[in-house]
């Protein structure tokens, strides 16, 4: 009994990448992409403002007032916070540079 192996399409060679363009090397499936530019490009400004404008009215859940305050009374608090922790190290710091680098 022959057994008999069968090979399928391979472009191996002939891909058309940075090193063989124009150099003569086509793919052997070339794909074909269709660009459609459309006629009216105002139309399709205006098309997407209209989107730009239904989305940040409709489908934006925008903070209370009470939220709003909140959320900057935490951002105020871990501020401070990380101020002081970098405001000790340095003092630390300090302190140890000196002791290592007297004058």
């Amino acid at each position: 009994m022959e057994r008999r192996l069968s090979y399928g399409f391979s472009s191996v060679g002939r891909a058309l990448v940075s090193k063989t363009r124009c150099r003569e090397f086509e793919p052997s499936n070339p794909c074909k992409i269709k660009i459609e530019m459309s006629k009216n490009i105002f139309k399709q400004s205006a098309d997407y403002c209209k989107l730009c404008y239904d989305e940040l009215v409709h489908n934006t859940t925008w903070p209370t007032s009470k939220e709003l305050i909140h959320s900057a009374g935490v951002v105020l608090l871990a501020s401070l916070v990380i101020a002081v922790i970098v405001f000790l190290m340095d003092v630390v710091f300090k302190n140890f540079m000196l002791l290592v680098y007297p004058n």
